[in-house]
């Protein structure tokens, strides 16, 4: 990992980037490129370093940024022998020792560019890690919903979706749920479009100051990439939920119908694309999310659906007030002895509204086996025994 304090050209090469601002404070961590075939990032946290190397005396703390997937990203693919977005949980991450492909060796430079940053933090640490996607429409902003990670993405005045984290396994921003950082993720666009690079850098931009390693007036970039985004996503809804995903297989052969845009309107029974077995229809009603339009992916398609403004305020007033602690008093619901913070949830009482009420709380479903699930609480506070 480089140590120092590299520019552009040397992220540019796949080096990390640590920029030092003049006085302690809060460490911004940005990776672009964990997909191969999705450089925008990249290029956005490069021209961000040339744009913050004038400010480091006015900047708090540290900003690092760093390029994921450097094999794929030089062979202009998603991956090359597996997806590094999908690597990272414990039983992968506990198998490297040995292993000496491509993707493993990029998790263990990633491994290490976490340690320095546990090591050298001067602060809190945020995380943003920047995407694309194969199907055009509208960007958007993702996280797992802790209340600080909520607050976090959406300074980015674009949709934030909810819900994907509990659909997709082994994210980085996952792993990362167990570190005590602040994260969210930016998909910025098209892979091939053009205004994706500068939407990602408004994204690092106003990350910048959400994370307060800059002031208002050394941010006009922020200030200008709130407006244009703002503008631009005013009549998509705020806040969406994950209601539907299509995982596919590679045998599947599946392919996205042409024409499909993110939050697109789609009605459930409608032909959304096709695999071996002929047309795949969408389950439900609802917006479409990241239609696949490439080679590479195990995600076909998602369907979201607004999530109420006011659901939102009031999720985050008890969640805050610690009204979680009492959730083993709603019908169906008890604590897991040893393993504070975990419930289990009957599904026969489900239909009342036991399971609507935990996520109010902030409990996220954890597996669910057809009679129980099992849920945890997201706040990072001591809930329950």
């Amino acid at each position: 990992m480089t140590r120092g304090t590299e520019g552009a050209e040397g992220l540019e090469a796949g080096e990390v980037s640590w920029l030092a601002g003049g006085s302690d404070g809060p460490l911004l961590l940005c990776v672009g490129g964990l997909h191969g075939n999705e450089p925008a990032g990249v290029r956005a946290l490069a021209d961000v370093v040339d744009g913050l190397e004038a400010r480091r005396d006015r900047m708090r703390g540290d900003f690092v940024a760093v390029a994921g997937n450097l094999g794929a990203l030089a062979a202009g693919r998603r991956f090359v022998a597996y997806d590094l977005n999908r690597a990272w949980t414990a039983e992968r991450v506990g198998k490297l020792g040995g292993g000496d492909g491509e993707e493993d060796r990029e998790v263990r430079r990633l491994l290490d560019v976490l340690a320095q940053v546990e090591e050298r933090r001067r602060g809190p640490v945020y995380v943003l890690d920047l995407h694309t996607t194969s199907g055009g429409g509208g960007a958007f902003t993702t996280t797992s919903d802790y209340l600080c990670n909520r607050r976090f993405a959406m300074e980015i005045p674009a949709p934030l979706v909810l819900g994907l984290d509990e659909a997709i396994e082994g994210t980085l921003i996952g792993y990362l749920d167990d570190f005590d950082y602040t994260t969210a993720v930016f998909e910025c666009g098209q892979h091939a479009e053009a205004a994706a690079v500068e939407r990602a850098a408004w994204g690092v931009w106003l990350a910048l100051r959400a994370a307060g390693l800059l002031e208002e007036a050394d941010s006009p970039e922020a200030r200008r990439g709130w407006k244009a985004l703002r503008k631009s996503y005013r009549r998509l809804p705020r806040v969406l939920d994950v209601k539907h995903r299509h995982p596919v297989a590679d045998d599947d052969r599946y392919m996205s119908r042409p024409g499909l845009l993110n939050f697109g309107p789609v009605r459930a029974g409608a032909v959304v694309g096709d695999d071996r077995r002929g047309p795949v229809t969408a389950p439900e009603s609802g917006r479409i999310l990241m239609p696949l339009y490439q080679e590479q992916g195990e995600d076909g398609f998602f369907v979201v659906r607004e999530f109420s403004q006011v659901w939102l305020w009031l999720s985050r007033a008890l969640r805050s007030t610690g009204v979680g602690r009492l959730a083993h008093w709603l019908p169906g619901v008890r604590w897991v002895a040893d393993r504070p913070g975990t419930v289990v949830v009957d599904r026969r009482w489900a239909r009342w509204g036991a399971l609507g009420a935990m996520r109010l709380l902030g409990f996220r479903p954890e597996s669910d086996d057809g009679r129980t699930i099992v849920a945890t609480a997201l706040e990072r506070e001591p809930v329950g025994r």
